[in-house]
């Protein structure tokens, strides 16, 4: 099993596809931090923070005295306010001139890793059919289910190098920008029982990329047994891809129905929870996990089924 996952990455790693795919990931991240440390306030003067704060929780107690403020509006306003009280009291200053500012915005990247990551899995077993590599698969001692594991494994092995690259990569440009300036600057946030709270800013951005990266083994998965189910590297990309960006609208469509959660793209994007703003009131983390991990395994049966139960044309 270990030597098939090795010739697997061997097979991965020898394409000119891939690196590109890496240059391009780096780049993107080069390109976002600069942007945003050149139009950053990191020359504003040390206390313009707590004038801004201040400023900022002025205007949030204005807006409390809406009447046609809703309940929901209400409670995330007064949250702010929380938030902003607590800084001022303890002299934490907001991430905004900062290089987590920077580090945190590349964190919306992880959907640049689960698109390179679908069209990599999109095309490691159609493209076996296409070519007639797999009756060089096939004739080895393996079984048709350690070949099918092994090319999975090797796909979420891929998204995992993406991820540790986007990390070292925003750190370091990050921190090389703003001089590490502020490196142990807390995340403030408001917890689940309406109490402000410090939290480890590395330990909230891994929580981050762990979360939107469920998505990402999703929609590969996907991309996998299309694959494997329909032998077509265009289809399983593109039905993917398309899943990728057009789910997030088709769940904003349908989100006044009950039975929208169960849908997939409701449940996908587990970074909801990080904000307190689930998409259906009475949605919790355990629920999307639950129907997440029905659809995982359905999808796994069907790439087992079908791979391991047709015959290869000779």
């Amino acid at each position: 099993m270990v030597n098939l996952i090795l010739n697997e990455n061997m097979k991965l790693y020898r394409r000119w596809r891939t690196w590109i795919m890496v240059g391009l990931l780096v780049t993107a991240v080069l390109f976002g931090s600069i942007v945003e440390w050149y139009y950053d306030d990191k020359n504003a003067p040390e206390g313009a923070w707590e004038e801004q704060i201040t400023k900022e929780k002025l205007e949030y107690e204005t807006r409390l005295n809406d009447p046609e403020l809703d309940a929901e509006d209400k409670a995330y306003i007064q949250e702010l306010i929380a938030i902003n009280d607590y800084r001022l009291e303890h002299r934490i200053r907001p991430e905004s001139g900062t290089m987590w500012d920077g580090i945190n915005g590349s964190a919306q990247l992880v959907i640049l890793i689960t698109l390179f990551t679908v069209i990599v899995a999109g095309d490691s077993l159609a493209g076996e059919f296409t070519t007639g590599t797999i009756k060089l698969l096939l004739i080895r001692p393996a079984s048709r289910l350690k070949i099918l594991l092994s090319k999975y494994i090797s796909m979420l092995l891929f998204g995992i190098f993406l991820l540790v690259i986007l990390f070292i990569v925003s750190v370091l440009v990050n921190g090389l920008l703003y001089q590490f300036e502020h490196v142990n600057l807390p995340l403030v946030s408001v917890n689940g029982d309406g109490q402000v709270i410090e939290r480890n800013m590395a330990a909230n951005l891994w929580q981050t990329y762990l979360l939107n990266g469920v998505s990402t083994i999703i929609f590969v998965t996907m991309a996998f047994m299309i694959s494997s189910a329909f032998r077509s590297s265009v289809m399983a990309i593109g039905f993917s891809i398309f899943s990728l960006f057009a789910g997030t609208i088709i769940v904003e469509l349908i989100q006044s129905y009950e039975w929208s959660k169960y849908v997939l793209f409701a449940n996908i994007d587990l970074s909801q929870y990080l904000s307190g703003q689930p998409y259906q009131e009475g949605m919790t983390l355990e629920f999307s996990i639950t129907v997440l991990a029905v659809y995982f395994i359905i999808f796994n049966l069907v790439s087992w089924l079908v791979f391991t139960r047709r015959d290869v044309a000779s």
